[in-house]
């Protein structure tokens, strides 16, 4: 028997302590109200720190002018989330179990002031045994975060980035410094005798099916809603071929049936383990004309080719905690009426929630998912000790192990902009990595291991150049690329040959009305380097730019919105239309990015921070759209 209760519905509270000063006198244990250096306030789980100290009126906004940077305290306390373990939860002589699918990023978990063990890792679930600590009664569980690592930023060295927790939270080129801290996936308390179901997965591959699971006899069964397709007891391992089903299409080519794979242990009160699946096959083929050796870059989903587009997907907001499925299917929604087909899912966030898969396979949205590494500028050489290998590993084994089952998961990739130069030194940007480096060859050893079916990828971009440089066109150096970030002119486009483009982007300005609402009394103008503001995100600032196709400076906010809109629109068309239309020659194109999750008053995103589409979304729209292979 095993019950599960979800533990979101507990009221939590929160407390915030100077290091280690919940540990003094051994004040959890003593009875008497927790009296820390923050005082206790209200907390949803999952949710992070920060967004229950916004509510409660001790943080700022952090969207709102530069009022991030008085947010920055956060990360010099403990903070403890607790809540009272309702007793009729808890049978007598069976093991009770915390299990925490995301912690960010470590600390301690106590019941009744003992502590039961340590954590960290922001990429791996975590499970406790509570048992020996548990009392007949009134008991309290404590979840315990320590200060978090001090910089993993954007700037730096990556093969010295050796922490893992969600790097972008550290500052990026488009989003503010929030370093979040709290529990921002699923919480539960799994209370058994025993008798359950053990490492179970499901992956299907065309009309294919197999199951491998522990703990003694079992049912499996495919249904289609209330219609049972194939049932039959096994062992350890099953596998069903030639299924009667529908196959999973992208979106826009097709439909995305989904079916409920049950499997049920036929011992104890039968234990239950289910997925909802897709079918779907997938192959590789060259682009016509490719060099001799080149990666193979169209995709070919259930025999038809079939031209990749759309965004990079970040997290939509830094207090990824606080997103809800809503705020999830709002986004995912507006790409697939946009016309996209695939996200990729960048390497320097997270493992997306369960909900983020389960969204796309409803939706038919390819994923491309990257492991937790990314380039930082000075060094974009992944890490090569062995204890980073072996942490690696181990997030690669179990993101594969928790979303190998959905039908919209595509490929794995080593991470982002991992690379070096030319002749292998790692302080380049020039040479892609690749299997010869020994973490990357541990990330393939164990997708072919746990994954076989799908393609792994070293990094993004691939092979020979990082980015498709203008004098090299025609060369055959160009198979994945990322950039341009600008607007390019036409004849870059019309001589292009790379063989996929995985980053392609351009500034625009956010709305006038959402810069000036989340200005902080900053001035909006000008977009410059010398504006506070504007500087928050530095990289996308176009006023000189803007100043020399004008001659002279705009008028106002809305004029120089205008402008930055209008440009971003003509350049993503031009880049993608030309894209497009070089199919098959040409598999896909990926946008660089999504949607902004700070208010930026400019970014490459064509999605706001409201969601809201700037005028290249619309454009974009239209060339995704159109065309026969659509």
């Amino acid at each position: 028997m095993k019950k599960t209760h979800n533990l979101s519905e507990l009221q939590w509270q929160l407390t915030g302590f100077i290091p280690f000063q919940w540990q003094f006198g051994d004040i959890l244990r003593s009875g008497r109200p927790l009296h820390g250096d923050v005082p206790t306030v209200p907390a949803r789980v999952p949710g992070s720190v920060q967004a229950a100290l916004r509510d409660a009126g001790l943080l700022p906004d952090w969207n709102i002018g530069l009022s991030s940077r008085a947010c920055e305290w956060v990360e010099h306390r403990h903070w403890m989330f607790h809540a009272p373990l309702p007793s009729a939860w808890l049978t007598k002589g069976h093991t009770c179990r915390l299990r925490c699918l995301g912690l960010d990023s470590s600390g301690w978990v106590l019941v009744n002031g003992t502590q039961i063990g340590r954590f960290e890792n922001s990429f791996l679930p975590h499970v406790f045994d509570l048992t020996p600590a548990l009392t007949d009664s009134e008991n309290t569980l404590q979840i315990i975060f320590d200060c978090p690592p001090r910089w993993l930023g954007q700037f730096g060295y990556t093969s010295q980035m050796t922490e893992w927790k969600p790097r972008f939270n550290y500052t990026w080129d488009w989003t503010c410094r929030l370093v979040q801290i709290g529990i921002w996936d699923a919480i539960s308390l799994q209370v058994t005798d025993g008798v359950e179901i053990q490492n179970a997965s499901c992956v299907t591959t065309g009309d294919g099916l197999r199951v491998a699971a522990q703990g003694g006899r079992m049912q499996l069964t495919l249904c289609d809603g209330e219609k049972i397709l194939r049932s039959e007891q096994f062992t350890n391992e099953i596998v069903w071929k030639d299924l009667p089903v529908r196959r999973w299409w992208p979106a826009g080519h097709g439909k995305q049936p989904l079916y409920t794979v049950t499997c049920t242990l036929l011992e104890g009160s039968g234990d239950t383990h289910a997925w909802r699946v897709g079918f779907k096959s997938v192959e590789w083929q060259s682009c016509a004309g490719a060099p001799a050796g080149a990666d193979p870059w169209i995709c070919v989903v259930n025999g038809k080719p079939i031209f990749l587009q759309g965004v990079n997907w970040t997290p939509i907001r830094p207090n990824f905690a606080d997103v809800t499925t809503a705020d999830v299917r709002a986004r995912l929604e507006t790409y697939r009426d946009l016309g996209c087909n695939i996200m990729r899912v960048w390497g320097g966030a997270v493992l997306e929630r369960e909900d983020f898969y389960s969204l796309c396979d409803e939706l038919g949205l390819l994923v491309w998912q990257e492991f937790p590494l990314s380039s930082s500028g000075m060094d974009n050489w992944p890490p090569a000790d062995a204890g980073s290998i072996d942490a690696l590993g181990r997030i690669a084994t179990s993101y594969i192990q928790r979303r190998q089952h959905h039908a919209s998961l595509l490929l794995w990739c080593g991470g982002n902009e991992l690379q070096g130069d030319l002749d292998g030194n790692k302080t380049g940007t020039g040479k892609p990595v690749d299997a010869s480096h020994p973490l990357i060859a541990r990330l393939q050893s164990v997708v072919q291991a746990e994954d076989p079916g799908r393609r792994f990828l070293a990094t993004s971009a691939s092979g020979p150049r990082f980015t498709a440089d203008a004098k090299d066109f025609g060369k055959g150096l160009h198979w994945d690329v990322h950039g341009p970030w600008s607007a390019e002119a036409e004849a870059y486009w019309a001589a292009d040959d790379a063989l996929f483009r995985s980053e392609v982007g351009a500034p625009g300005a956010s709305n006038a009305e959402l810069i000036e609402a989340t200005a902080g009394g900053l001035p909006t103008l000008p977009a410059s380097h010398e504006n506070p503001l504007w500087q928050r995100t530095a990289w996308w600032i176009e006023w000189d730019a803007c100043i020399a196709e004008l001659g002279r400076e705009p008028r106002d906010l809305e004029e120089y919105v205008a402008w930055s809109q209008t440009r971003q629109a003509a350049a993503l068309a031009r880049a993608v239309r030309t894209c497009k239309s070089r199919f098959p020659r040409c598999g896909g194109v990926i946008l660089w990015m999504g949607h902004d999750c700070f208010p930026c008053t400019a970014n490459t995103a064509i999605l706001d921070f409201h969601g809201q589409l700037k005028p290249a979304a619309r454009a974009i729209g239209e060339v995704f759209r159109s065309g026969p292979e659509r």
